[in-house]
């Protein structure tokens, strides 16, 4: 496999995190830091040594200089890290509950990365990858959707694996909207990451876990990951599957959660190492759940992210 095996896509912004919980109109101070969940996938897969190509697009703004900066400290390679001087950056103003859950209010109209161009990554690239991730997010807004969509079906006509996490936020959809786009990206996706609440929101249902991700892979993935917060993860995945026919779920590891923004996202990288490094079912969950947990001690989504040694020493100290 080569260093460059993963193809992420999608936003790259700045977070602002509040220095104090509670509704964002009594926050008084904030904390800038890096955000956007493939921009968090990839760095993460980084930090792996699974270094990913990343198909983004940034503002030449000040925000956009200090995002540059922030992925080539992380080693994601800046191939297909566009830069746009006619727009801004966006921004994402989050807010925590009292439990460490949190909302976004985003500032993105018309921003960088909702303007990447058809066709910036070439159909040689797509041959040369093992997984290709699109986040949702970045299909809220033209052009970046068309462009977007346009490389979610030359990857679906290739080997690679095509991963959709589709990242639901109510702030950027119409609900109907939502589900009809989402129902296209699932008939080319192989695997698709969420939680219930996001089945729910493209119309897939069912009495229990087993069965919602039944009727996901009905729609076209063959392996279907759901995310269950603090009570960890299960997996489904059909007879297509590399794992398949099988199921497993593990339970999440319990730690001191400072900030769950970008915990999805860790999960995301724990399960893309598992897919392109062979690894059992299993063996990806409890992985992607070790990062999910390690990602919520530290503010920020891109704080610190672990080494591959810190993630297994983690999982040794637990086993």
């Amino acid at each position: 496999m080569s260093e460059t095996d993963v193809l992420v896509v999608g936003e790259t912004l700045v977070d602002f995190i509040p220095d104090s919980r509670g509704d964002l109109q009594s926050v008084e101070s904030f904390s800038r830091r890096p955000g956007g969940a493939p921009a968090n996938v990839a760095v993460r897969l980084s930090a792996l040594g699974r270094a990913p190509w990343f198909w983004t697009r940034l503002a030449t703004d000040p925000f956009g200089e200090y995002l540059a900066e922030t992925l080539s400290a992380a080693g994601v390679p800046d191939r297909f890290v566009t830069r746009d001087a006619d727009a801004a950056t966006s921004l994402a103003f989050v807010g925590h509950d009292a439990d460490a859950d949190r909302s976004f209010t985003f500032y993105r109209e018309g921003t960088a990365d909702t303007r990447l161009r058809t066709g910036a990554v070439p159909d040689e690239v797509l041959d040369g990858v093992t997984c290709v991730y699109v986040g949702g997010v970045v299909l809220a807004s033209d052009p970046s959707r068309s462009a977007v969509l346009d490389l979610v079906e030359r990857a679906s006509r290739r080997e690679c694996t095509l991963y959709f996490d589709p990242n639901f936020r109510p702030e950027l959809w119409d609900p109907a909207e939502f589900e009809a786009l989402a129902a296209d990206v699932l008939e080319h996706a192989d695997v698709v990451k969420a939680t219930v609440e996001e089945f729910e929101r493209f119309g897939v249902s069912g009495g229990t876990k087993r069965e919602v991700c039944e009727a996901a892979c009905e729609r076209g993935p063959h392996t279907v990951l759901m995310t269950l917060g603090r009570d960890g993860a299960f997996a489904y995945c059909d007879e297509r599957s590399p794992w398949g026919p099988a199921s497993a779920e593990r339970p999440a590891f319990g730690v001191d959660a400072v900030d769950t923004t970008g915990a999805g996202d860790a999960f995301v990288a724990g399960t893309i190492r598992g897919i392109v490094e062979g690894l059992p079912l299993g063996t990806t969950l409890d992985t992607a759940n070790a990062m999910a947990a390690l990602s919520t001690t530290t503010g920020g989504a891109m704080e610190d992210p672990p080494s591959r040694a810190e993630v297994d020493r983690f999982l040794s100290e637990r086993s």
